[in-house]
């Protein structure tokens, strides 16, 4: 009222005593009168506290961003010396208009900047404001220690004009908060059922009781122990709600049930408030009550649990297990039965380590065998990687979680994500790094600066920025001078590629920026290794030269991409889909052979070696077999499956069996396929053969078909299951190109036939030589018994090699009712059927021993069939052993 009489009795008021009475205004909610008087003092003279009076009036009706806006304009007209002033001024504003938590957290780096500055009337002022503030936002237990030390920093006189400018301005209160007005507020929340707040500032008067004043004090003391005693008797459920509501999974565990067993007690409450805390993520809180808990009652079990979880909580987990150890022993100990008998309910940490072990132990067995650190560059093999596991946070932490109960789902979360590894896929260009030369040099960072090595480092660099703590290259990974370590690795290698958290693949040739067609027309694209790092992986990506992605393709996965996905695909001919989700039983053995026949390798055994993981081969890897390596595989193909497509080429047999071929170069090409005999042409051909064929003529041929046995090899024997078609004379007709030789022969059954070869067949002797029809499963039909019955026998033998099943799966009777049934006399004639058409057939050679040897031909020998016309006589179904 004075200041209204004063501004009325003059004719031109002071700036400064209108923004005086917008302030007092709006403390009293006159905020149209309070905007008047902020107005006309900025019109009368703009000065920092007419803006801070416009700001102050805006932040009353509501407007926050044009508080903040107007607060702005006061840092134009005020002095250097006032800046940090009115800075702190502002970050009441922003505390006042709702953004408490960012106040607070610039107020108390203001305090931090004057205390590193000496300025302790800076830092004193700062203590303040943040005491009002934590007490606005109910964090008394912040609150109290500021106010301890704003009571040592506090100037003689007691006098701070800036607090009443601020109290002026805000309205706030910076009355000091001795013992007597710190036991009031307790009473007050007390009264008020915030008995949990009370309880803080009551802790904060017994961490002060060491004060000699105040332990000579005996109505203090008196008031403690009946305060302690009233809250301790209060229904109290703030830390458990707390507790209970809170979604932290393992990091906190539940108020012991032995709690209802102690008598009330401060204890008991400090590990209530140290839980509530923990619920909100405040580990250095939690941390403070539960010590405090522990040192009113060291015996008491359950501060070590709270002190537990508070420690885990902040992951200090070697000091968090040490913790539950001790907690577990208190319970050991007590004298009360009813704790002891809690004891059951927890895991000590050697039954969880007990737990994780074998789990190690497992997925270190799928694992490759010698991997490289990413962070030290070292090579490390299984043990040493166990030991990198058990001294990192992953594996304290799940120890340290796992307080109740076993969660293997998550131990085996956590043990895979950790020893996930990464593998290298590149073309070799010399000189590798090897084995000995990282071990030699410490680690890969360590080795000599070249092209090479640098090439090992990026790699490694590549796979710690995808966030994985392993790596594989062959180059370095292997030990090669141990031949056992060699073949496991070469045996278990496409497997550690289907397993790994991605493959990545450097394309040294491709310049950068790359372009489309670069990866196909790399050097990666043609060896003989590459094809199963591109198959097998889930995730795999594509580098070019300087090690940035191919295309520009930052994707999580290069399987994911369709552009690089079908340029793969049309260059290998099989589907985009295949390449992502491949599967060794995905394709069919023909054309597994044709996407190994374009590719190459340096030493001719790894030809073979590099499919052992595409066709699930068993064979053992011996280096120094030579050519032989890739006849072990198709030996182990026709064994394993009776698979008899990998006869059907041209060119130069091998060394090991001459129904081979000596490179798997020719499987590039397209074998004849004999046209489709089903439908309307099979049932015209059927008709034909009724008129010709009695039943008991049929079944004779389909019998001696039916029952051929599979083709087998045994020591680099062939046992060939055929249709036989004797020679009866053989002719040469001359030369077509080079030593190549047209030979014309008169066979029982076909008539005659053409064929070509650089061999030079004996011609005075033409009964040693046969043709032969191999193709036994195509003669016999889909639908055969027999057939099916053998292709029975194979996924029996594949499921018992793969899962160790003995479970036979059975067709379902619904799956016989919708086959169409055929009686034995048609089913026969459909077997002549098939065998009077077109096909390929071998050429043999009889030897002195009465075995057989293949003869090589240039082009396939493509015979007519016997159409209609033939005969039982024609038939000849036998199995000859081939060389």
């Amino acid at each position: 009222m004075l200041l209204s009489e004063e501004i009325s009795s003059l004719s031109s008021p002071s700036h400064y005593v209108l923004a005086n009475r917008a302030l007092i205004r709006v403390r009293l909610k006159h905020f149209a009168l309070a905007m008047e008087d902020a107005v006309k003092s900025l019109q009368a003279r703009p000065s920092p506290l007419g803006y801070i009076a416009m700001a102050v009036v805006l932040l009353g009706e509501g407007d926050r961003g044009g508080a903040l806006c107007a607060f702005d304009l006061a840092f134009h007209d005020c002095e250097p010396r006032d800046i940090r002033f009115l800075l702190l001024l502002k970050l009441i504003l922003v505390f006042e208009s709702g953004n408490q938590e960012e106040a607070i957290k610039r107020v108390e780096h203001l305090a931090e900047r004057a205390n590193s500055n000496s300025d302790d009337m800076a830092t004193y002022l700062c203590t303040e404001v943040l005491v009002v503030m934590h007490t606005k936002v109910e964090n008394y237990g912040r609150a109290i220690p500021l106010i301890e030390r704003a009571k040592k920093l506090a100037p003689k006189n007691k006098q701070y004009p800036s607090l009443k400018a601020i109290s002026l301005i805000f309205g706030w209160s910076f009355n000091e908060f001795d013992i007597i007005a710190q036991q009031h507020l307790c009473e007050t929340l007390y009264t008020e059922g915030r008995t949990t707040q009370a309880m803080e500032i009551l802790l904060n008067i017994i961490r002060t009781s060491e004060d000699e004043e105040i332990q000579g004090s005996k109505a203090t003391v008196e008031w403690i122990a009946n305060f302690t005693k009233k809250c301790s008797t209060a229904p109290e459920d703030v830390g458990e709600e707390a507790s209970g509501s809170a979604n932290h999974g393992d990091e906190l565990s539940q108020y012991p049930t032995a709690l209802s067993f102690s008598p009330p007690s401060p204890a008991v409450q400090l590990i209530k408030w140290s839980t509530a805390r923990a619920a909100k993520g405040l580990w250095e809180d939690a941390l403070e009550y539960a010590n405090d808990a522990m040192k009113v009652d060291p015996s008491c079990p359950w501060g070590y649990e709270a002190k537990h979880v508070a420690l885990h909580g902040a992951k200090r987990y070697d000091e968090a297990i040490d913790a539950f150890k001790s907690m577990l022993h208190l319970i050991e100990q007590s004298e009360d039965p009813a704790i002891r008998e809690l004891r059951k309910h927890y895991i000590p940490p050697s039954e969880t380590i007990a737990a994780i072990d074998p789990i190690i132990r497992e997925i270190l067995k799928s694992c490759p065998l010698v991997v490289i650190d990413v962070v030290t560059g070292c090579l490390c093999d299984g043990p040493e990687r166990m030991r990198i596991f058990k001294a990192s946070p992953n594996f304290k932490e799940l120890v340290s979680s796992m307080t109740r109960e076993l969660d293997h789902e998550r131990i085996l979360r956590v043990v895979t994500n950790f020893f996930g590894y990464i593998m290298f896929s590149h073309a070799w260009q010399g000189n590798e790094p090897s084995f000995q030369d990282v071990n030699e040099a410490k680690s890969v960072q360590n080795l000599p600066d070249t092209p090479l090595n640098q090439k090992l480092c990026n790699f490694c660099k590549e796979a710690r920025r995808l966030g994985h703590n392993w790596a594989w290259s062959d180059t370095c990974c292997i030990d090669k001078t141990t031949s056992s370590i060699l073949n496991q690795s070469l045996t278990s290698m496409y497997k550690w590629y289907a397993d790994s958290a991605a493959t990545l693949v450097f394309l040294s040739g491709v310049v950068h920026p790359s372009k489309p067609g670069d990866l196909t027309r790399s050097l990666w694209m043609t060896r003989a290794w590459t094809l199963q790092e591109l198959l097998a992986p889930k995730a795999i990506f594509f580098y070019d030269s300087e090690w940035k992605p191919y295309l520009g393709d930052t994707g999580m996965n290069h399987k994911e991409s369709p552009e690089i996905m079908k340029e793969l695909a049309d260059a290998i001919n099989i589907s985009g889909r295949t390449i992502i989700t491949f599967s060794p039983d995905d394709l069919g053995v023909r054309e597994k052979l044709r996407l190994a026949s374009t590719r190459n390798a340096t030493v001719k055994e790894d030809v073979a070696y590099s499919l052992i993981g595409i066709f699930k081969s068993d064979i053992r890897p011996h280096y120094g077999e030579g050519a032989d390596a890739f006849g072990h595989l198709l030996e182990e193909i026709v064994a394993r499956f009776g698979e008899v497509t990998v006869l059907a080429w041209t060119g130069k047999p091998s060394s090991y069996n001459s129904c081979l071929p000596a490179a798997a170069s020719v499987y590039n090409q397209i074998p004849f396929n004999p046209p489709s005999l089903e439908g309307e042409d099979m049932e015209t051909c059927l008709r034909e053969l009724r008129r010709k064929f009695p039943q008991k003529v049929a079944l004779g041929i389909y019998n001696q078909i039916a029952f051929l046995p599979p083709a087998r090899f045994a020591t680099r024997r062939l046992h060939l299951p055929c249709i036989v078609f004797p020679v009866r004379k053989l002719g040469i007709q001359g030369t077509s190109r080079g030593n190549e030789k047209v030979y014309r022969a008169r066979v029982l059954g076909l008539g005659i036939v053409e064929f070509t070869t650089v061999d030079d067949l004996t011609l005075h002797k033409p009964n040693k030589f046969v043709f032969v029809h191999p193709w036994i499963r195509h003669i016999r039909g889909p639908s055969d018994d027999v057939a099916d019955l053998e292709s029975d026998v194979d996924s029996i033998s594949d499921s018992d090699s793969d899962a160790g099943s003995d479970e036979v799966v059975r067709p379902s009777p619904l799956d016989a009712a919708l086959t169409p049934q055929v009686d034995d006399y048609t089913r026969a004639l459909q077997v002549i059927a098939r065998l009077g058409q077109p096909f390929n057939a071998l050429l043999l050679l009889q030897q002195l021993n009465g075995e057989y040897k293949r003869v090589a031909a240039d082009n396939e020998i493509v015979v007519s069939g016997l159409g209609t016309d033939i005969t039982s006589k024609n038939i000849h179904a036998t199995v000859l052993d081939i060389l």
